[in-house]
């Protein structure tokens, strides 16, 4: 366990992390580039303007991270936990994410257009004014996510679950939806579904 430790400016770059845990750690500046972890846990750290493109994480929390101006480009997250962590003005796409939750994240501004984000877990997440479009979310767990101004448009929302807030916030021209979610929407609406 690692905890306050200052890696801000320090070449990590091609590091492998197995099982390793950091708590309050500053890796402001850093180079992470093709950072391999397994099972670590980032709790409350600091990856303000790090790099981590490339980077490899599976079945590792990232828990109330800071990511401010953090490049995360072809960097790939699989069964991760992104859980309250904050990204702004991130360089994300292209971004690989799978089976990973990113619940309370705030992802506001996010650029995400043409994203595969099928089936993750955005509950309660921030996606204000994020650009999602053409974006596949199919499957994705939006409930309680805040969606004002999140640009939607021709994204892929088959068999996701989404509020009626979110429904009526969003900007969904063109997006594909299943049956389910086309009454929801009507009835967000103020339409009468007899």
């Amino acid at each position: 366990m690692e905890t306050g430790e200052d890696y801000s400016d320090s070449d990590l770059h091609g590091r492998q992390w197995d099982q390793r845990h950091f708590t309050d750690c500053d890796f402001t500046d850093a180079d992470l580039r093709g950072l391999v972890t397994t099972g670590c846990t980032f709790t409350k750290c600091d990856f303000t303007r790090a790099d981590l493109g490339e980077s490899r994480h599976r079945s590792t929390a990232f828990r109330t991270c800071t990511f401010d101006r953090t490049t995360l480009m072809f960097s790939e997250f699989a069964g991760c936990s992104l859980i309250g962590s904050t990204f702004l003005d991130c360089r994300l796409r292209p971004w690989t994410v799978t089976d990973t939750d990113l619940t309370l994240v705030g992802l506001a501004g996010a650029a995400l257009r043409k994203a595969k984000l099928t089936g993750l877990r955005f509950r309660e997440a921030n996606l204000t004014d994020a650009d999602l479009r053409e974006a596949d979310l199919r499957e994705a767990d939006l409930s309680g996510a805040r969606l004002r101004g999140a640009n939607l448009e021709g994204a892929d929302l088959r068999d996701a679950r989404i509020t009626a807030d979110g429904l009526v916030q969003a900007r969904l021209r063109g997006a594909r939806v299943d049956l389910h979610t086309a009454v929801a929407f009507a009835a967000a609406h103020g339409l009468r579904i007899d």
